[in-house]
């Protein structure tokens, strides 16, 4: 299996754990732990997204990310 699809898997699984993990209510949007899944995440699809060359998604992923840290530093305040 090629790194780019391990990545990629690890990374969306990654999202839709924050995403599912906030819909049953054990996190919040506004906590850590889901700002930082989210980071993480949206990182790790940035990076599978680069690889394959699909600018497309490394630019969807990337304002994730960078949308992350932002609430990261709000949350760290």
């Amino acid at each position: 299996m090629d790194a780019n699809i391990i990545v990629g898997t690890l990374g969306v699984a990654i999202l839709l754990l924050a995403f599912l993990l906030n819909l049953l209510k054990i996190v919040s949007v506004d906590s850590k732990t889901y700002v930082l899944l989210n980071i993480i995440g949206a990182g790790m699809s940035c990076y599978a997204s680069f690889l394959i060359n699909y600018i497309p998604f490394v630019v969807l992923e990337a304002t994730w990310m960078i949308v992350g840290v932002v609430a990261l530093i709000k949350v760290l305040q």
